[in-house]
Order: structure tokens, then sequence, then C-alpha cells
């Protein structure tokens, strides 16, 4: 028997709320979290992962690394509504080294009851970071999934080696889903420099949209990463076309929770006293009509529950990190974690 949360409306998240008079829904939780630089000790020959060795400059030890696993295992299972559940049913992670750290993630002891299996491709990253996909099979059945290369040239027209694109579909509770999940090139050297390859990023996940809707009629799909784009940038919402405005959605479009939040000042990492919002979750517009027995979108927001949060210091109020200004902090990520909630009404 499917494991349904099944709960009465009122749903409380913080200090939100959501009510109807007797009606009973069903809730799916995903969310999106960089999690800065999972890495394990081991040296890959392959890669520049030097850093994060034990005798690399970070010394990044067992000690280091299992404090990391906690902490990480900890963000997952605090997850959810009040005390309504636990655990997000859908979860896309980047900056993760290999499938080896995922696995040693979903089996620690706070994890294990949630039985995460384990979505991952290798990327041709210069540091050997990848996109993954973690879900519960109580919720969540893979039918298949596809890498993406993206491919970059500098202005010597060498290859910038960076994070595929990750392209996962199965059935959410018996409705096909098509999750695309990114890490976009950083903003290093520039913003205005580094601008063309997000750029091309966004045209490949157009492109994989365009697909997907040309082979199947009326899909469902999500797009979720860590863009290094804030909303209103030109990749975000004239590439993908992804709009904050309900009400002026053409089919083809993509609805961006994720915009309202930003203009109100909301950001899931900040650089100099200067928020950002780069992790997004976007959804198909069908995802915003609710339909009768089908899943639809409910709420989006950044989880920053207090102990995420840097309590003192020059990085007060900032998301707690394991490093910062080079220095190791023993925190759990530079960046808040995003999430939307999906639901259905149980008629």
């Amino acid at each position: 028997m499917k494991n349904y949360r099944t709960i009465l409306i009122i749903l409380f998240f913080g200090s939100t709320s959501l009510s109807a008079q007797d009606l009973k829904y069903t809730v799916r939780s995903i969310v999106f979290y960089n999690v800065e630089n999972l890495f394990d000790t081991i040296d890959d020959p392959k890669t520049f992962d030097d850093s994060r060795t034990p005798h690399g400059k970070d010394k990044w030890h067992a000690k280091r690394y299992n404090l990391k696993l906690d902490r990480l295992a900890r963000v997952i299972k605090s997850f959810g509504p009040n005390s309504a559940f636990k655990g997000p049913d859908l979860l896309g992670l980047c900056e993760v080294e290999n499938h080896n750290v995922l696995d040693d993630l979903i089996h620690h002891p706070e994890l294990l009851d949630f039985q995460y299996r384990i979505i991952h491709g290798d990327s041709p990253d210069e540091r050997g970071m990848d996109v993954a996909l973690l879900y519960k099979p109580s919720a969540f059945i893979p039918i298949s999934f596809q890498q993406h290369r993206l491919w970059l040239y500098n202005e010597q027209q060498e290859v910038e080696y960076t994070r595929n694109q990750l392209v996962v579909t199965g059935l959410l509770d018996g409705e096909e889903y098509h999750m695309i999940i990114n890490h976009w090139p950083s903003r290093r050297g520039g913003e205005a420099r580094s601008k063309p390859f997000r750029l091309a990023a966004a045209r490949l996940t157009h492109k994989i949209i365009d697909s997907i809707q040309k082979r199947s009629e009326d899909p469902r799909i999500i797009v979720m990463g860590d863009f290094n784009d804030n909303p209103i940038d030109n990749s975000i919402y004239n590439v993908l076309k992804a709009s904050g405005n309900r009400d002026s959605m053409a089919p083809a479009k993509l609805f961006n929770p994720m915009e309202k939040l930003f203009k109100k000042g909301i950001g899931s990492l900040a650089y100099r006293d200067r928020w950002s919002l780069f992790d997004q979750i976007l959804i198909s517009r069908n995802l915003m009509i609710n339909t009768k027995g089908r899943y639809y979108f409910w709420k989006a927001g950044v989880y920053k529950p207090e102990f995420l949060i840097d309590a003192r210091g020059r990085y007060k109020g900032y998301p707690f990190r394991t490093y910062a200004g080079g220095q190791y902090k023993g925190g759990y990520s530079d960046h808040f974690p995003v999430f939307i909630w999906l639901i259905k009404k149980l008629y």
C-alpha cells in the first residue's frame, strides 16, 4: 500500500497556513538543495578535487566529511510542514561529487527510514561536481533518465567543462512527471563575462522542454536547479519564458513561483549583503490548474529554519555554510533549500 500523506487542512509551514472546510488533501513535497561541495576525502586523479582531501588546502578529512553528512541529514529529515510529515518526496541536489557520497547520505541513520533511492550520472565538470535526484519509492517510480551535455567554449574556443542537465521521467503516485535538474555555470569571472554560458544552459533546457512537449500530450514538467541567475534575469525570464505572472502565461510557458519571492527581497544565498535567488523550481502551466484527481501547485518557498542561519560574526544572517572566507565553519551549506508543495483533493 502506498504511503500517502493525507492530512486535514489546516496545514502549517512556519507562520503560514491554508484552510478549507471539511476537505482532505494528499500533499507531495519537492525540494532543491545546493549542498556546497559534498565531496568525499579521496583524491580523484581525473578531477581537480585536491582541495577536498585530507592534505589539501581545505584539510577535508573524515571527521569533517561525516559532520557534513550529519548536517545534511538533519536538514532533509527536518523538512516538512509542522510535524505532519518528514523529509521531501523528491530532492534535487547539486554540488555532489559522485554516487558514493549520495549513497553515504541516504544510508545515514537519520534517513534510513525514508528509503531514499538515487538517480545520478557523472558530469564532465572539472572539479567533478554533479547533479542528482533522490526520491522515495513510496511516492515516485522512475521510468527513465538521461543526461544532456552542455557544450561551452571560451574566447579561445577551448571547451569549458561543466555539469550535465539530468532529465528524469517517472510516476508520482501514478501521474507522469518530467524532472529537469540543473546546475548552470557560475558567475566566476564576473556576471557579464559568464552570462553567455548561462544563456547557453537556458537554451539547452528550453530544447529539452520542447522535446518533451513534442512527444507527450500536455506533459507535467518541473525544472529545478541552481541557475546562478535570478528569476528576472534574461536566461530565466526570456529564454526559458518562466514568469511569475499567473495570468499572462501562454500554454508553452513555465510558471516561476520564485519570482514573487525574489521581488519581496527573499533569497537563497547572500554575497556582500546582497541576496540572490539562484535556486529555483519552475513548473509547467498545467500544474497551476486544479484538475480533479491530479496534483496541482499549492505554494513555494525558501526553507530557512533557525539552525540553517549563521548566528554570529561577519556572516550573521547568511546561510550557515561549511566554509566561509577560506575558513572552515562546520555549517550546512552556503545556500538555503527551496521547495514547492503539490496537493491533490481527495474526493
